[in-house]
């Protein structure tokens, strides 16, 4: 029986991922790709029409209220309640159209500040996030809550996945608004235009373990039939500083010879480290099934990613 699958928030980073990758499964599932321009999922009665019409037999939800470091900071507001809104709607409309399973996103960001390392899915509401994306952290813990509140109380199959940043094609390449890679992307593009210096905030110094969208994709479907009422984090093994990252943008654009880092801007959290090894046992481990997945590294990713931004500059979002 082919499985419908509906994907929220399809216009963003990993959506359009999954639109990639789609044409690979669909043997066994039928793809609905939404937008805000369909389905308003702040609106709670737009958003029970819409998944009354889908009748999803799956519901895969990335949409959000997302930005870096800078958006966290200056709309701690919206960063709230906007997500708070759409995720407690999905979730109600998940139950309300009886949906087999539901995976939700959520970020490594909303882990504690104050921690050890690695961390691991049990530690997620040990201690405050970092200040600096309270907001955001706050509404995406709230959703995990939900979804177990849901489990509980209704014997639901809603899961958490908790990947760590996300970069790839069709990111949001915003300079103020956007994540590190895609808005250093931008910044190395129009710096090279102007023939001044490649600025990247901070002392480049933090770690982040970062994960190619269309990786994202594929291990989200390489799981989701066994995947049943737990969190997982997705992440690579490796680490890499922000100067790392900048320089290996700064030589796509043949620039690397002009980076500068500002030490008057904040460096956010210094680092995340997370703990894949569930995931490693969910897609190597197991006796019914093999895979032969390799995480894409991360030269790869940037010049993919550098790539589409040099060939879309003048339509993607920025």
């Amino acid at each position: 029986m082919v499985k419908t699958i509906l994907i929220t928030g399809s216009s963003g980073l990993v959506g359009n991922a999954f639109k990639k990758i789609s044409r690979h499964y669909e043997k066994h599932y039928n793809f609905i790709f939404s937008t805000s321009l369909l389905c308003d999922l702040v609106n709670y009665e737009e958003s029970l029409s819409y998944f009354n019409k889908i009748k999803p037999n799956y519901v895969i939800h990335l949409a959000a209220n997302v930005g870096g470091l800078y958006k966290n900071m200056n709309y701690k507001v919206e960063m709230l309640e906007k997500n708070l809104l759409m995720n407690c709607n999905v979730l109600k409309c998940c139950y309300a159209v009886k949906v087999e399973k539901c995976v939700c996103m959520l970020s490594t960001c909303i882990f504690p500040d104050d921690t050890t390392y690695p961390i691991d899915e049990s530690m997620l509401h040990n201690g405050p996030p970092h200040a600096s994306n309270e907001s955001y952290a706050y509404a995406k813990r709230i959703m995990e809550v939900q979804c177990r509140a849901y489990n509980e109380q209704y014997k639901t199959n809603y899961s958490c996945i908790i990947p760590t940043n996300i970069y790839g094609p069709h990111d949001n390449f915003s300079l103020e608004d956007g994540h590190v890679i895609p808005s250093l992307v931008h910044k190395c593009y129009l710096a090279k235009e102007q023939g001044i210096p490649f600025e990247v905030r901070g002392t480049g110094k933090p770690l982040r373990q970062f994960v190619y969208s269309e990786d994202l994709a594929r291990l989200i479907m390489e799981i989701i039939d066994t995947i049943t009422c737990e969190n997982i984090i997705i992440s690579p093994n490796e680490e890499y500083s922000i100067a790392d990252v900048a320089l290996l943008i700064a030589k796509e654009f043949n620039y690397e010879n002009m980076i500068v880092f500002n030490d008057t801007f904040s460096d956010g959290q210094y680092k995340k480290t997370a703990d894949n090894k569930k995931l490693l046992s969910y897609i190597y481990n197991k006796s019914d099934k093999s895979s032969d997945f390799v995480f894409t590294d991360i030269q790869n990713g940037i010049k993919n990613t550098v790539d589409f931004f040099k060939k879309n500059v003048n339509q993607c979002r920025k």
